[in-house]
């Protein structure tokens, strides 16, 4: 049997919901979530399903917790309708829609389409693994923010893409931007050296975020070691923060 065709309209999701950012610079705002499926990276930390599926789950009404199954792909009209209606239903709550995944990348084409829509819903902010270059290039001018990753070698298991880090660092910091990466204990001082280097270098305004990486609910790094890596970082790059993943002690999505 033939694959299914997608149109450029329609989109691949995993959930759609509104909660509280608990990652980064945007930590503690109200946002409109929508998860795409796909990946282009295995990380050994990920914990989100990002691979496709016949429906993907929407909130009945924005925070209940209630959800409902909408069939793959998503239409954009569908998408629109429905973020136009929370938008409306409490306005002045949400500070914009974020588009996570996996990686929304993956559906570059898609978000062509769907972007000029939905950010005459809300601002438009994307949070990326920073590894396609290339998919953000025509998108970027749909784009309020960015919070992209620095994926270590130390977390992933696999080798750091430097260049394609710094490229897309050269073109996420026309928007307002926060540069990621996850630590642990197993993170040498050279990555963390490296990563604040490229930062200083690339876009030396953009804040560096170092997220302790989070394990069966807890922090899974000794506070002295996260001191010792934001001064490692910091005498590189002063813009530099710390910032657990606070949704996670707060209970939501």
């Amino acid at each position: 049997m033939p694959a299914q065709a997608i149109l450029k309209t329609e989109g691949l999701l995993i959930e759609v919901f509104s909660s509280i950012q608990g990652e980064g610079l945007l930590a503690g705002c109200r946002q409109i979530f929508v998860r795409m499926a796909g990946c282009n990276l295995q990380c050994a930390y990920c914990d989100t399903p990002f691979e496709p599926q016949a429906n993907c789950r929407i909130e009945d009404a924005p925070g209940s917790g209630n959800f409902r199954s909408v069939p793959n792909p998503v239409a954009e009209e569908t998408l629109y309708n429905i973020l136009y209606r929370w938008a409306q239903q409490i306005p002045g709550v949400h500070h914009s829609i974020t588009l996570t995944g996996g990686e929304p990348l993956i559906q570059a084409e898609v978000l062509e389409e769907w972007l000029p829509g939905l950010r005459q819903i809300l601002p438009i902010h994307l949070e990326t693994n920073g590894t396609m270059p290339e998919a953000l290039s025509p998108l970027i001018e749909q784009i309020d923010s960015i919070a992209m990753d620095i994926k270590l070698e130390s977390q992933t298991a696999t080798p750091t893409p430097w260049d394609r880090h710094r490229d897309f660092l050269g073109l996420s910091k026309q928007r307002h931007c926060q540069v990621k990466v996850v630590v642990g204990e197993e993170t040498p001082q050279e990555e963390i050296e490296q990563a604040a280097r490229l930062v200083a270098e690339t876009a030396p305004e953009v804040p560096l975020i170092l997220q302790p990486v989070t394990r069966d609910g807890a922090i899974a790094i000794g506070s002295q070691a996260l001191l010792e890596m934001q001064t490692l970082a910091a005498r590189i790059h002063s813009p530099t923060r710390v910032i657990p993943q606070t949704h996670r002690f707060i209970g939501v999505l």
